[in-house]
């Protein structure tokens, strides 16, 4: 079976006491029209990773491709790998994930023509917004380990 790998980021930015997390709106999964489509989705910048690249670094160009964002700070210790199948061409596909947390001060994104749509979101806002599970899986660890570092704080 074959195993894609891709990188990407939850990213961030504080609007006073609140924490804002990026969504990007995907188109459907749904190519071919002879196909049934599904629906548009929001999630992560996230893309494959290149040839020699190391994770951290193609989520830092995903980022910046996707969203224009050049100014992000990715922090430490936070890592959450996600994982799951899909078809494609008629084959199953194993895809590993692996996503970052980011931050950045810039509020204005440059959504790629991948995208049709950004929002800024607090989490509960963001929570609702994500359509699969494992993307609520990512955005609440790293809502949690957010919470977690601003309390030692």
């Amino acid at each position: 079976m074959p195993v894609e790998k891709s990188a990407g980021a939850v990213v961030f930015r504080r609007e006073g006491e609140n924490i804002k997390y990026l969504l990007l709106h995907y188109p459907s999964l749904a190519q071919s029209a002879k196909s049934r489509t599904q629906k548009s989705y929001w999630d992560f910048p996230k893309g494959h990773i290149e040839k020699g690249e190391k994770e951290i670094d193609t989520a830092r160009r995903e980022v910046s491709e996707e969203t224009g964002l050049i100014d992000v700070k990715f922090i430490e210790k936070f890592k959450s790998v996600i994982r799951y199948f899909f078809r494609f061409k008629g084959e199953n596909i194993l895809k590993f994930v692996t996503f970052y947390l980011a931050q950045t001060k810039t509020s204005e994104v440059k959504i790629s023509e991948e995208h049709l749509d950004y929002d800024w979101l607090r989490y509960e806002e963001a929570i609702e917004k994500l359509k699969f599970k494992n993307a609520k899986d990512v955005l609440k660890a790293a809502n949690e380990f957010l919470t977690r570092n601003e309390a030692k704080q």
